[in-house]
């Protein structure tokens, strides 16, 4: 039971009825969910809102409301979306002031809008649209990758370019799984399936398949890259931790005539065989010395996946030190 030492009167506004029920969940499904996660206690009518908590969570939980109204304007919100939104770290006051808001943040793809859900997230969004080469670093699960993926499927579907090219390095996560049989796909579709579910959530399976064979949307090993010049795309090199310097290299210098490259990584995940540096690592000591380029760097307290995930990563990061 919560403890009620203070209590918050809220009004939301514009009043809209679609909006409200979106915020308020089946059977107000979404306000239990955000008591459980918030520990206070919420009451409405209508858009009138009374929050009675702790003097620490009772503000929080006013600021994550009206937060989700304004989100409610574009989207569904999902218990998924919901848990994500809240696992982010109030405690650092990392949270997106919607006042400051730009419609540019909201990435509108045709199936789903995408919006930031912290500072972190909005940086890399604007940094994708305004330099031409962006890396994105942190622990997994901040985001990086479907944020990528949508600003490739957005930038598409506005006509911004005209393909997407989507690779990853093919190395086994400490695992050796031996010899795959099948074709080329069928090989190198285990190591591709993050950026497929990405690309299926965003755009859709079916949209995704068509785009597919008609080769607007390639998604193939890194290795396959070789000799290859990029124009009018948006290129995407996933799990860059696991580059070697030749292949970063390789990489980097595919890019065409107007084309955006984005490049992610988790550098404290690195899977190559020891001794040997990661391509990620080499490139980060000088990349910032060229115009155009630009990196964000993830906290790990902006991770949007469970909450026990991100207190995870932070113990690692303690031992690790």
């Amino acid at each position: 039971m919560p403890s009620k030492d203070t209590h918050k009167n809220l009004t939301l506004k514009p009043q809209d009825n679609d909006r409200l029920a979106k915020l308020c969940g089946t059977l107000d499904e979404n306000l239990r969910q955000i008591e459980s996660f918030m520990d206070v206690e919420i009451s409405n009518r209508g858009n009138n809102f009374t929050i009675r908590g702790n003097e620490a969570n009772v503000p929080k939980t006013s600021s994550l409301i009206q937060k989700l109204y304004v989100i409610s304007e574009y989207e569904d919100l999902t218990p998924k979306q919901l848990h994500m939104i809240m696992s982010d770290d109030f405690e650092n006051n990392n949270l997106v002031d919607e006042s400051a808001e730009s419609v540019d943040d909201i990435l509108k793809c045709k199936k789903i809008s995408i919006k930031p859900v912290n500072k972190s997230q909005k940086k890399f969004i604007q940094s994708m649209f305004s330099n031409d080469l962006v890396f994105g670093l942190g622990s997994a699960g901040t985001g990086k990758t479907f944020l990528a993926v949508a600003s490739a499927v957005y930038c598409l579907e506005q006509g911004f370019v005209k393909k997407i090219f989507l690779a990853r390095p093919a190395i086994e996560a400490g695992e050796k799984l031996g010899f795959l049989p099948g074709d080329l796909a069928e090989k190198v579709n285990p190591y591709l399936q993050p950026i497929y579910d990405a690309l299926n959530e965003i755009a859709g399976q079916s949209q995704v398949n068509k785009l597919l064979e008609k080769k607007i949307i390639e998604i193939v090993p890194l290795a396959y890259m070789r000799g290859r010049t990029l124009n009018d795309a948006f290129i995407i090199l996933d799990e860059a931790q696991n580059t070697t310097i030749a292949q970063m290299k390789m990489f980097l210098t595919r890019i065409g005539f107007r084309s955006k490259t984005v490049v992610t990584g988790d550098l404290s995940q690195t899977d190559l065989p020891k001794g040997t540096k990661s391509g990620l690592t080499d490139c980060l000591e000088f990349i910032e010395n060229i115009n155009g380029v630009s990196i964000t760097e993830f906290k790990s307290s902006e991770v949007i996946r469970h909450k026990i995930v991100r207190d995870i990563i932070k113990e690692y990061e303690k031992r690790d030190k």
